[in-house]
């Protein structure tokens, strides 16, 4: 699951080599800092922790300065770490965007938009009552029944119901790289992707 971490720029559309015209999530991927490396014989386990996106060092605690300090680089907002790097990576090396350049399809894995609280036609796509009938004048889009009452006197759990909708970890799998602008670290992925503008985003090979 090798991959980087990126931040979701906004959508724009381009043009395939057949003329058509494709719409695209810019997603700034990189530069991103090795921050720290683990290994089985130390952790248990073996992993790269990565950062990206600056902060300043008022707004970071002296024990997360003197753990950046350690890689060379500034305080970072994002930290995240990864397994299954093949290759051997050193702590203050930086990865850019050049590292999928030789990939055609990524996963990209983000929180969703959170919506609030939202009925059951909205956040389980209930039919709700269109051509009603005897009356009825304010159930279009209530639950409906929920069970049983005298047996067995309670909701079964996962019962859809009304709730907070959203906000939860999404992945998108095999979305098509439709370009990468190296100098800008800039990377053109094929549709959308989990989040808002601005939101933090895992993209893995």
């Amino acid at each position: 699951m090798p991959g980087l971490i990126g931040k979701k720029i906004g959508m724009t559309s381009v043009f395939d080599e057949e003329g058509r015209q494709v719409p695209c999530t810019v997603i700034q991927a990189g530069p991103c800092v090795i921050t720290q490396i683990k290994t089985v014989e130390n952790d248990g386990y073996s992993a790269i922790q990565l950062s990206f996106d600056d902060k300043k060092e008022k707004s970071t605690t002296r024990p997360l300065i003197g753990h950046f300090r350690k890689a060379n680089t500034g305080p970072k907002r994002k930290v995240v770490e990864l397994k299954g790097f093949i290759r051997d990576w050193k702590l203050g090396d930086v990865i850019t965007v050049d590292y999928f350049r030789d990939d055609v399809w990524l996963d990209v894995a983000g929180i969703s938009k959170g919506k609030g609280f939202q009925g059951v036609v909205r956040r389980h796509n209930f039919k709700g009552v269109n051509d009603a009938t005897h009356g009825q004048h304010n159930r279009g889009r209530a639950p409906g029944s929920l069970g049983a009452s005298s047996y067995p006197s309670r909701v079964f759990k996962g019962m859809r119901m009304a709730g907070r909708m959203g906000g939860n970890r999404t992945k998108i799998l095999n979305l098509k790289v439709m370009k990468i602008i190296p100098e800008n670290n800039l990377l053109l992925l094929k549709g959308s992707v989990p989040g808002s503008i601005g939101s933090y985003l895992i993209i893995e090979k």
